[in-house]
């Protein structure tokens, strides 16, 4: 005998198993054996593909498991996950075949106590102030009295009627509600669409545009106000052009969106409270104001008349003033006889000297000369204006002679462009038809293809191969069940239907047959 035996040696009574069957026992036992867990851990690597789903990991100081959420299971989720923070995922336990790694099946996720939702709000609130978003300098100064208000929060809730009641005590105005969600998965999303769609609307269109803007909600704990923790709703809020207020819980519950907002208000009463004046407050105080005001101009008007009557006092008398000129103007008639007198006389003196040595017959000279100096005149202008004119006509005729060859060819020109834009045309018009009539025949045949498809899926074509089509009572019957109830069957084939008639009489329990009935 050899030292070394070549044959194989026996394999013993083991079952031999496949990969597949392998990985499917394990499954099952994994499965059966952790089918609901409650895990405790920090998330870990985070991924959100364009699926939906959610991957991450939950870890502690030595081991690591994957965890997966799918598309609805992450739409129920009031907290999702995110890098490093601690939570408490509830889920059941399976494997993966295919990479050969067992992983957790999440349903829900909460945080692992209030403290680490806390670390993880005030992580989330430092990174948006250092974006500058709670920077007091972006906060906008409320309308005294708004025209248009805009609530956001639940129409169902006692919110919304506490605003209403408490605008018509102060200041009734014109409200518009745009209802959200205001706690749950949907109160994020829904929160910063309201705040979005109030911005959208335009000034003077059929929805009026809101000078102001309320998103209010009662008291809860920090879970059930979470969803105005979210960056999506924070960045809405600072990002409106209309003043907002936010109103989230009461006085002790803060939010990132109060923050945000222009203005906070302890309780969504209180926002009402700051979003109008009380109108008999501002009644009041016209009233108080219109009767100061007539007040002072009374008393304005009595202080100037007395005023005016102590300087009146503290002019002098009327004949005081009069009597010197009137003096003046006395005197002055006294004298202007004489000075009339002493004027003509003079100028009748001047009138003789002047016209002592003034004859006709001078005065014909000076005439003749202006005459025959304006008859000189007048030729040399004669002269002028025919040689002006001359020279005129010479420049005209020249620049006709050279203008009639440019019109002539300016015409010809435009004849030409006439002639090549009517070709064209043309044969645009040509191409146009040529088109339409091509398109024309290819919907035509693409209608016929469809009619062909449509007869060959109809269910004609499947009788043609030999199935048939089973009615009772006038309705399709597709099972046994359903055909032992009616009352009547028609089958129909390829070339035409069958009536069968009405259906036998059940045999009743213990006749022949073993208390099976027949069908017809």
């Amino acid at each position: 005998m050899d030292l070394f035996e070549d044959t194989p040696a026996p394999q013993g009574n083991q079952p031999e198993y496949t990969v597949s069957e392998l990985s499917g026992a394990v499954k099952r036992v994994i499965e059966g054996e952790f089918g609901l867990v409650r895990v405790r851990g920090e998330v870990g690597r985070v991924s959100r593909p364009a699926s939906g789903h959610l991957y991450f990991d939950l870890k502690d100081d030595r081991s690591v498991i994957a965890a997966i959420s799918w598309k609805g299971q992450v739409a129920r989720m009031q907290v999702r996950p995110e890098e490093g923070m601690e939570v408490v995922a509830t889920g059941r336990m399976t494997t993966f075949p295919g990479q050969s790694k067992y992983q957790l099946i999440v349903d829900d996720v909460a945080p692992a106590g209030a403290g680490a939702l806390m670390a993880m709000l005030e992580k989330r609130r430092a990174a948006l102030a250092a974006e500058g978003l709670f920077d007091q300098g972006r906060k906008q100064k409320l309308p005294f009295l708004p025209g248009v208000i805009g609530v956001v929060t639940s129409p169902s809730g006692a919110v919304i009627r506490d605003i209403l009641h408490r605008l018509r005590d102060r200041f009734p105005r014109h409200v518009l509600i745009w209802p959200v969600a205001v706690q749950g998965q949907a109160c994020a999303g829904e929160v910063a669409a309201a705040i979005k769609g109030f911005n959208a609307i335009q000034s003077g269109g059929p929805i009026p545009r809101p000078d102001v803007i309320i998103v209010a909600r009662g008291g809860g704990s920090l879970e059930d106000l979470w969803g105005f923790n979210e960056e999506i709703v924070v960045r809405a809020a600072a990002a409106s052009d209309i003043p907002l207020i936010s109103a989230v819980g009461h006085e002790t519950d803060t939010t990132l969106i109060d923050y945000a907002s222009d203005l906070r208000a302890p309780t969504p009463t209180a926002a009402a409270e700051l979003a109008v004046p009380v109108r008999l407050e501002l009644l009041a105080g016209l009233d108080a104001t219109g009767a100061r005001l007539v007040r002072g101009v009374v008393q304005g008007v009595g202080q100037r008349g007395q005023r005016l009557r102590d300087l009146g006092r503290a002019l002098p008398r009327l004949e005081a003033l009069l009597s010197g000129p009137r003096q003046r103007l006395d005197g002055a008639g006294a004298r202007i006889g004489a000075a009339l007198g002493l004027a003509v006389a003079q100028k009748h003196r001047q009138f003789d000297r002047v016209a002592g040595p003034m004859r006709p017959e001078l005065l014909l000279g000076l005439a003749t000369r202006r005459h025959d100096g304006m008859r000189l005149w007048e030729q040399r202008f004669e002269a002028a204006l025919a040689r002006r004119l001359e020279r005129a006509r010479d420049r005209a005729d020249n620049l006709a002679g050279r203008l009639v060859p440019a019109l002539a060819r300016m015409i010809a020109t435009a004849d030409r462009q006439v002639i090549e834009g009517t070709h064209e045309l043309a044969a645009k018009g040509m191409r146009l038809d040529a088109a339409a009539a091509a398109r024309f025949q290819r919907l035509s045949d693409r209608l016929d293809a469809l009619d062909r498809t449509r007869t060959t899926l109809g269910y004609a074509e499947t009788l043609k191969r030999g199935y048939a089509v089973v009615r009772g009572d006038g309705h399709v019957v597709t099972t046994r069940a359903a055909a032992e109830k009616a009352a009547s069957l028609e089958v129909e084939f390829a070339d035409g239907r069958l009536a069968l008639g009405a259906r036998a009489a059940r045999k009743t329990k213990g006749e022949e047959g073993g208390g099976q009935g027949s069908l017809f």
